[in-house]
């Protein structure tokens, strides 16, 4: 497997005397798309289950149907996004995308009906899949080349894409907070036209063509990819990491609301959460990349991750109430937040190592779909362990288990040199 290259720029990007990171305008365009597609994205999420139990009078199940299906058609089609931008170039890919995730919010903010809702939905989900993994491994290919001409190491690319991304799911339920006060539609409204504005930009800023990315010719079908063992060990690894990750909408609120006899804290526990993504995301990166390489940083992402599964299993027992029942559950949130830092931008950033030669918007959607396949499932697992009436601290050791084994998963060989 080589390294997609997209030739070199005639002035090479790097780090200014502040240290303060000098990205090519593309870099830039896509890093602000991320922040741009988050928000306009969390300004509706956090309130559509709300939306549609107490406004349109749904049954908990169905709320939760509605909610899966468009996690399905999102997370499950990013693999044939990714072909998509492949064979036709991220352009015409993000602008599709957004052009979709536009009409999904209006619809949306017009649906009265189940199946207007689920249409809605769909759309919503599947206008991702095209633009999310397009974006995804261009910022990936771009990374590659930013390291390849002396900027250092392509790991810190991705981490600023990561605090972007962070920064706008932290703007975005605020936006739609406030927005709310007046009604639903206004929100799915004011999300529609924050991808007005994106697709705007796209449109005039977005490169007609990119130097060294060229359409191909799909060869191969998927054979390639389900044949590359090391490339599905990452996914799997990194499917660890999202089910460990998944447990802050899962198993933390029962937690949260055990020791403190509602869910309130909660909101405090995942504003920390994005708070020490955005302010301490690129510090970390930069320490672990003059220190381990892509395997061991994942590693130890994997690692402070179970850790802090252990360390809510071994308070458990104890059945701690008020302040200091909730000082395990913010010390599980800290150590969780700071794996993914670890984790997160590393296997992005580890693809492109993995992938074929122009096929990297295939196997950057492959990661999301497989590993959302591996949420999926595992989340009905821990689902079924919760409500399985287990002594108190069991749940939470055999989710310590899950990323603890992961790195045992995590492929042996790197690209010759490739830090973290």
């Amino acid at each position: 497997m080589t390294s997609p290259s997209i030739g070199l720029r005639r002035k090479p990007p790097g780090t200014g005397t502040s240290g303060r990171l000098r990205l090519s305008p593309l870099l830039r365009l896509l890093i602000l798309t991320q922040l741009a597609f988050n928000i306009g994205f969390y300004a509706v999420l956090p309130f559509l289950s709300e939306h549609l139990g107490q406004a349109m009078g749904m049954a908990g199940w169905l709320v939760g149907l509605v909610l899966g299906l468009r996690t399905f058609s999102q997370q499950g089609l990013f693999v044939v996004g990714g072909a998509l931008a492949d064979r036709y170039g991220i352009r015409p890919v993000v602008l599709a995308g957004c052009v979709l995730r536009i009409a999904g919010f209006v619809w949306l903010g017009h649906a009265e009906q189940t199946w207007a809702v689920i249409g809605a939905v769909l759309l919503i989900g599947f206008a991702a899949a095209l633009f999310s993994p397009a974006v995804e491994s261009e910022v990936a290919r771009q990374a590659v080349v930013w390291e390849e001409t002396g900027g250092g190491s392509r790991t810190r690319v991705l981490a600023l894409f990561t605090v972007a991304g962070q920064a706008g799911a932290f703007v975005g339920p605020l936006l739609g907070a406030l927005l709310l006060s007046v009604d639903f539609r206004t929100v799915c409204l004011a999300g529609a036209g924050i991808f007005v504005l994106v697709l705007a930009g796209h449109a005039w800023l977005l490169p007609q063509r990119i130097p060294g990315r060229e359409p191909v010719q799909v060869r191969g079908g998927m054979g390639p990819l389900l044949r590359n063992r090391r490339f599905l060990a990452l996914c799997c690894a990194y499917g660890a990491y999202l089910l460990a990750y998944n447990q802050l909408y899962l198993a933390l609120p029962a937690e949260v609301e055990r020791a403190a006899g509602s869910q309130a804290p909660l909101a405090w526990l995942f504003a920390l959460s994005s708070l020490l993504v955005v302010t301490t995301q690129l510090p970390v990166t930069r320490w672990a990349g003059t220190r381990f390489t892509l395997r061991r940083s994942m590693g130890a992402g994997l690692l402070l991750i179970a850790v802090g599964f252990a360390v809510v299993a071994v308070a458990r027992p104890a059945d701690w109430t008020g302040t200091a029942g909730l000082l395990p559950a913010a010390a599980f949130v800290v150590l969780l937040t700071v794996g993914q830092m670890l984790v997160a931008p590393v296997a992005r950033a580890w693809v492109p190592d993995l992938a074929e030669e122009g096929r990297l918007g295939l196997y950057t959607g492959a990661l999301s779909s497989v590993s959302g396949l591996i949420v999926l499932l595992g989340s009905s697992a821990t689902g079924m362990l919760l409500d399985r009436g287990l002594p108190s601290a069991v749940p939470w050791l055999v989710l310590a288990a899950v990323p603890a084994a992961a790195i045992g998963l995590l492929p042996r060989r790197e690209a010759e040199g490739a830090r973290g």
